[in-house]
């Protein structure tokens, strides 16, 4: 069986070492030893040291050669925005006083996983809220719990 035991950050590795891919949502990507299986139904053993975050485009190194590219599925999100900056400053306190997993966007905007209760909260609020399928990658937090060391030691911006 195939096995991969260290995560190369994206970035990191050449598109020409790639062997296939795996898609996995937002909770399934947080992962130190389990069986998966690639895109094209192949099986590996992904058996790391201590668990990560993987990232969109993060690289599975294999056993022998070859790298199972990271792909952020698409999930039931939903995207937040506001008329004025403060505005949004407002939202995401909101957000972080309830301890929710929130990506910011370069749009701007910020993102959670989809929940109809705090949509209502937001709009309540005034926010707008957009409910959509895209890839989800909330934010490390300050202490890098959601973040990942890759194998050589390296932090790696999970916002990347």
């Amino acid at each position: 069986m195939r096995r991969a035991a260290r995560v190369l950050a994206d970035g990191t590795w050449k598109a020409d070492q790639q062997v296939g891919t795996v898609t996995l949502a937002h909770f399934d990507r947080h992962r130190r030893r389990i069986l998966l299986a690639d895109d094209a139904g192949g099986d590996f053993l992904l058996d790391l040291d201590d668990a990560v975050s993987l990232v969109h485009g993060d690289g599975l190194a294999l056993d022998g050669g070859g790298v199972i590219k990271v792909v952020a599925a698409n999930e039931d999100v939903a995207d937040i925005g506001a008329e004025e900056p403060a505005h949004l400053a407002r939202l995401a306190w909101h957000l972080g006083n309830r301890h929710l997993a929130v990506q910011v966007l370069a749009s701007g905007g910020l993102r959670i996983a989809w929940d109809h209760v705090i949509a209502a909260m937001i709009e309540g609020l005034g926010g707008k809220v957009e409910r959509r399928r895209a890839p989800f990658q909330p934010e490390g937090g300050a202490y890098g719990a959601h973040g990942h060391a890759a194998s050589d030691g390296h932090r790696h911006d999970p916002a990347h």
